[in-house]
């Protein structure tokens, strides 16, 4: 049990950086921030992060980031305002990597998912499979259409 007392203190601190990533993404941090809310030095905390997660604490802000940002987008807020809403910089380095990361733009991502919501106030049942809705009875009721 000695042996492991190590690890999973090494695991909380981990887990401690991620926490803090997941709750100020929107700030301005950086490795500096993030190493130090786990008590490593950054390039050991580089290490074991991405060990841990499979991707640098860097890499995993910006999916972070983009994961907010497609949030905030699908309720149809300006591009610019999402981009700094989600803690970058720049709205065209913020539409390079939502585009690296999703294979659309920003604008495009937004356009899809609005239609879509709209498609699903229009008809849900198009958007709920066959078989759960033969279950619950909804195809005969047409009102649910």
């Amino acid at each position: 049990m000695t042996n492991q007392l190590p690890k999973i203190y090494l695991y909380r601190r981990l887990v401690q950086a991620k926490l803090f990533i997941d709750k100020n993404y929107h700030e301005p941090i950086d490795l500096n921030d993030i190493a130090d809310e786990a008590y490593f030095s950054k390039y050991h905390f580089i290490r074991l992060f991405k060990n841990i997660y499979g991707k640098t604490p860097h890499q995993y802000l910006i999916q972070v980031r983009v994961e907010n940002a497609r949030l905030q987008l699908k309720k149809g807020l300006p591009i610019a305002d999402v981009c700094y809403a989600v803690g970058f910089d720049s709205v065209t380095s913020f539409s390079a990597l939502f585009k690296k990361i999703t294979s659309c733009s920003p604008a495009n991502y937004q356009q899809t998912e609005l239609k879509r919501q709209a498609e699903m106030q229009q008809s849900p049942l198009k958007f709920i499979p066959g078989c759960f809705a033969r279950e619950k009875e909804w195809q005969r009721n047409r009102n649910f259409q």
